[in-house]
Parts: C-alpha cells; structure tokens; sequence
C-alpha cells in the first residue's frame, strides 16, 4: 500500500509533481494492499485464457481465406466441441492450480523485492527488466522441458500436454498439473533476479501467456509483429516440437531459438524445413517451366 495520504503528499516525498501515470496509479492503488494488487494477476491469466484464443477458434471453424493458408499442419483440423472441451479442462487447472498458486506465492513476491508504490518505473526500466525475464525464462524452461522428454517425464507428466499433436490457441497452458507447477519457476526466476514495480511483474504475466499461446496458435501469419523480434522461435518452431510427439528431441526452447541453435536440438528442423523450401522451389520452378511449354505451343498454334 502506498504510504502517502494525498498526492500533496506523495509529491513532497518525492520532491516533484507525479507523471499522469502516477497520478493515476496512485488514485487506483492508494487504499489497496499490495496483496489485492498481485492477485490482480489472476484475474488477467483468466482474461487472457479465455479470450485471446477465441480469433484462433474463429479461424479454426470458417477456415477463412487467406487466413487458412498460413495453418502449420491443415491436415489436421478440431472441431469446436474438442476446443471448448480442452478450455474446459484448462479452466480447471486454473481453478484448483493456478488461481491457488498464485493466492499463496505472494510471501515469495515480497520477499524477492517487486514493489507497488511510487515511484513508477520508467519505460526502458521496464523494457530491460522484461527482457531479461523473458531470457531467464528462456534458458531455463529449455532444460525443464528437455528433461520432462526423457521416460519418466514424458510417461507420467508431459505427455498431457503432448495430447494436441497440432496445438491450438487453448493448449497453451494445457498440461498436467505438476508441469504448471515446475514450469511457474522459471517464470519467477527473472522477477527474483531483478525485481521491479508491481505492473511490469503484470506485463511479464500477461505477455508470457500472450506468448504462450501464440507459439501454440498453429498459424504462421507472416505480419506477425513478433516475426521482427531476433531469435524469437514463434510458431512454426514450437508446431514441429508437437508434430513430432513423445519422441520428440527438438525444439524445446519456450520463446526463442538460440538454446535449441547451440545445443543442436533443433536439427530435426532445419533439415525438414531446408526439404520444404527445396520442395517449394522446384513446384514453382516446374509450374513456371509448364507455363513457358504451353506460351510456346500457343504461340506455334498461332504462326
């Protein structure tokens, strides 16, 4: 809770006037705890579980044109009964884990140091603390995820998660509960190592998952903004980790690509996708030799 009383207040403590963002952050959350403002988080994961699929379900059922060709594995289509069925099933991990976990976790997000008075982190503040969460993140997920592919974690845990051969918006956070538990640490790993303000711990929340389910979406939209992000895997390279299954041993990098580059799990890929451009290349070569064959014979029918 904000230690001041007026914005009078605030503003002589701070020994300057208050930006509008303060100003309007310190109207919102000057009579909240900063207990009521960190559980703020589920309301978002619920928000954002709930409604940032649904244009992704759009697509799935109308199969919209040009939106249907930049689906990953078309062969494979969901009906809308199977995609409510696994929000279905996710609401419930949400309620009975997720929304628990974070209802306890607050001890820990005190204790590591994130913050909710003033003043408000800057923008680059923000920015380069998001950055470097997204990067623990990264790199520890990786090996978290390498390890739940060997026997034991595949057989008894991350095989839930694998139950969507070609992913949708929806199984983003689609898995078996010990996973949710496991994978929230290296989520918490970054705001431990540098902690910031109570919002930018919001933002990594909510993008974390907006990403999440992104790299699960099974499109491959090529004005995707995240298509100009360096690294950045999106979903075509999270797509071929489920196209390939439980034997799967590429790929395993959450958010970018460098991880899987280094460690070279992410051959299986590069090979398969060098085959599809070369595929691509020689059906358009072909087409175009066909249409010179037929322009000359046209042409010989004309003389």
């Amino acid at each position: 809770m904000i230690p001041y009383h007026s914005l009078h207040e605030a503003e002589i403590a701070l020994g300057r006037n208050l930006t509008f963002a303060e100003t309007l952050w310190f109207n919102y959350s000057a009579t909240k705890s900063d207990y009521f403002l960190f559980c703020h988080n589920i309301l978002f994961l619920f928000l954002i579980f709930s409604l940032v699929p649904l244009p992704l379900v759009f697509l799935e059922i109308k199969r919209l044109y040009p939106f249907d060709s930049y689906k990953i594995q078309p062969k494979v289509r969901l009906s809308l009964n199977e995609m409510l069925n696994c929000y279905k099933d996710v609401m419930v991990m949400f309620f009975f884990v997720v929304g628990p976990l974070q209802l306890v976790s607050y001890p820990s997000i005190k204790m590591i140091g994130i913050r909710a008075g003033l003043p408000l982190p800057s923008g680059w503040e923000i920015l380069s603390q998001l950055v470097v969460y997204f990067l623990v993140e990264d790199y520890t997920n990786y090996w978290i995820h390498r390890f739940l592919h060997n026997k034991w974690g595949y057989d008894k845990i991350h095989r839930v998660h694998h139950e969507y051969q070609a992913p949708i918006g929806f199984a983003a956070p689609y898995a078996h509960w010990a996973e949710i538990l496991i994978l929230g640490i290296p989520s918490f790993l970054g705001p431990a190592l540098a902690p910031g303000h109570m919002i930018t711990f919001w933002l990594w929340i909510a993008l974390r998952q907006v990403e999440a389910i992104d790299t699960h979406s099974g499109y491959d939209f090529p004005w995707n903004p995240t298509k100009y992000i360096p690294f950045y895997g999106g979903s075509e390279h999270h797509d071929y980790h489920h196209y390939v299954g439980g034997q799967s041993q590429s790929n395993f990098a959450s958010v970018f690509t460098y991880c899987d580059y280094i460690y070279g799990t992410d051959k299986g890929f590069r090979y398969q996708k060098k085959i599809l451009q070369n595929l691509k290349e020689d059906l358009t070569n072909g087409a175009a030799q066909n249409r010179g064959s037929y322009e000359a014979q046209d042409y010989g029918k004309s003389e």
